[in-house]
């Protein structure tokens, strides 16, 4: 039987390995085609393909058992759950991987793209940049078809052209910019807050009108300090909630 085949990633020292990988095997997972097969590779094969011991590949998969999204079973192996509905909140610990975790395993639809002035709220990260390409998307849960939220994207506008929009309807633009662009991401600063429901995004989240959401804004920076995105969505409230771990090492 063809085993899953998981993304690969460069691991950072200074985050415990377990978490890292737990977190890239998790977005291969809610990213995954539905032709993949479910079937993931033994602890040894995904240790090594990581560049992890076995222990520390095991408490990863711990931790995406206790999600639901795979089941062990012993001597048959270790497959994925078709039918899991990422629910669970997202740890973040400074890990890029984390981000594109927490967007991935959405149908995204494409609602409108193009070029657009700077928003005079985002000009301060565009310094000469006049306008941006915009991505403006709606996220749904792949089982029920429930709208969960509305992305606008907005990138540097040299790097449209590079951007496939089929991509975009599978993956999170996080992982588009670093894996398929090939753009070296040094950070992603996040910010959430509460908010109310504005008209556009009651109906397009099939919430009453004020209801509460939540509204994410994450920066995307380059090594050499330039922002090359920055990605304002609005969850639903009662659909999403973030749980941020401050490591004290």
């Amino acid at each position: 039987m063809t085993s899953f085949a998981p993304d690969s990633i460069v691991l950072n020292r200074k985050l415990p390995l377990w978490y890292q990988v737990s977190q890239s095997l998790r977005a291969s997972i809610l990213g995954r085609s539905p032709r993949d097969p479910l079937r993931l590779p033994t602890e040894e094969q995904l240790a090594g393909h990581y560049g992890v011991s076995v222990l520390t590949m095991r408490q990863a998969l711990k931790e995406l058992e206790d999600e639901g999204l795979i089941t062990r079973h012993r001597r048959r192996g270790t497959f994925i759950e078709p039918h899991a509905r990422r629910g669970a909140p997202v740890r973040l610990l400074g890990s890029v991987d984390a981000i594109v975790a927490q967007q991935s395993g959405m149908k995204a639809e494409l609602l409108d793209h193009g070029t657009a002035p700077v928003p005079s709220e985002l000009a301060e990260y565009f310094p000469r940049v006049p306008e941006v390409a915009l991505y403006h998307r709606l996220r749904c849960d792949e089982k029920t078809g429930e709208p969960t939220n509305h992305a606008r994207n907005y990138v540097r506008p040299e790097l449209a052209a590079r951007i496939d929009l089929d991509d975009l309807a599978r993956w999170p633009m996080t992982k588009v910019l670093r894996d398929v662009v090939g753009m070296d991401i040094s950070r992603i600063t996040d910010t959430v807050e509460a908010r109310l429901a504005d008209p556009e995004t009651a109906r397009l989240l099939e919430v009453p009108l004020l209801s509460p959401i939540l509204h994410y804004t994450g920066i995307t920076y380059d090594l050499e300090g330039r922002v090359l995105d920055v990605a304002v969505i609005h969850y639903r409230g009662d659909r999403f909630s973030f749980t941020v771990t401050l490591d004290a090492t």
